[in-house]
């Protein structure tokens, strides 16, 4: 039987383990554990490797932020040979070198829910600026014009960090509202709380946040309830994880953007498998958006 190996837990598992050549990779950006969002991306490979009839192993970097160890695990990868790899790269440029050293291996390469800077790369995942654009206009339809707004972004050495924030910003200033305050938490939830208590001490009239993914939207809803502020302002996520899920529902953050995680994860499985048979495959699948509010908030527990 095949193997496929789904990159998304940790590095120590990586380097303690020797695969073997007949062997796909999907390189996520950071583990399941913790975050829902690679959680379901690993449910969705596991998932479609089952109905493939191939084996799904996971590991992945320690966080999403420590680039170094993910290129640290694709170099090695491709010394051991494997015969596909699907990555999310934690930062597309810093990625760009390994990536072509797997292509000139004869490996082949796509990229998922990141999209990578390496030319004749397929993307397979979510068209980032139109959730964001989908949020804004949430906003826009929900708050006076004119109000004051802040986006919490992701790391914007992304193109995911890149294009939310890009996304939200045009959107939310098209339709006439202030964005008063953009700052990186670097999709941490803390430090999405952090964060927020430092935008409100400088914009106490704030009515809207948009939180480019959910766990910082989540951090930034403890900050609004510390500051007695929840039910003054809005907060809108991206993912629409299940934590998130359970807090539109229970009035706290207001809506989020679903995207199709386990799509991301079976899709690059897929696609490997094709690539491997020879078939040719679109150089970008998207994955799909929908707004969750309390009306299907339900449907992503």
């Amino acid at each position: 039987m095949k193997k496929l190996l789904l990159a998304g837990v940790a590095l120590a598992a990586m380097t303690a383990v020797s695969y073997a050549a007949d062997t796909y990779v999907v390189g996520m950006k950071g583990p399941g554990a913790g975050n829902p969002f690679w959680a379901a991306v690993e449910k969705g490979a596991k998932d479609k490797g089952a109905e493939l009839g191939v084996d799904v192993v996971v590991v992945a970097p320690p966080a999403e932020s420590d680039v170094q160890a993910q290129i640290t695990q694709i170099e090695d990868l491709i010394a051991q040979k494997v015969s596909g790899i699907a990555l999310a790269p934690t930062d597309p440029n810093a990625l760009a070198p390994v990536v072509d050293a797997a292509k000139a291996a004869g490996i082949p390469v796509v990229f998922v829910d990141t999209k990578g800077v390496n030319e004749g790369v397929t993307f397979i995942g979510t068209d980032n600026a139109v959730g964001a654009a989908l949020a804004a206009d949430f906003m826009c339809k929900n708050l006076p014009q004119g109000s004051e707004v802040a986006i919490l972004q992701g790391l914007i050495s992304q193109s995911t960090g890149q294009a939310r924030a890009e996304g939200s910003k045009k959107g939310l200033e098209a339709c006439g509202l202030k964005v008063v305050a953009e700052q990186t938490a670097e999709w941490d939830r803390a430090k999405g709380q952090s964060v927020m208590e430092n935008i409100l001490t400088g914009n106490p009239n704030i009515k809207g946040v948009f939180a480019s993914n959910d766990n910082m939207a989540l951090g930034a809803v403890e900050a609004l309830k510390a500051a007695a502020k929840l039910q003054d302002v809005m907060v809108v996520g991206f993912d629409a994880n299940p934590d998130a899920a359970a807090s539109i529902l229970a009035g706290e953050m207001t809506a989020s953007i679903a995207q199709a995680p386990g799509n991301i994860g079976g899709f690059g499985v897929q696609a490997l498998v094709d690539l491997k048979a020879g078939k040719t495959i679109e150089p970008v699948i998207d994955t799909g958006t929908v707004l969750v509010t309390k009306d299907n908030a339900e449907q992503y527990k």
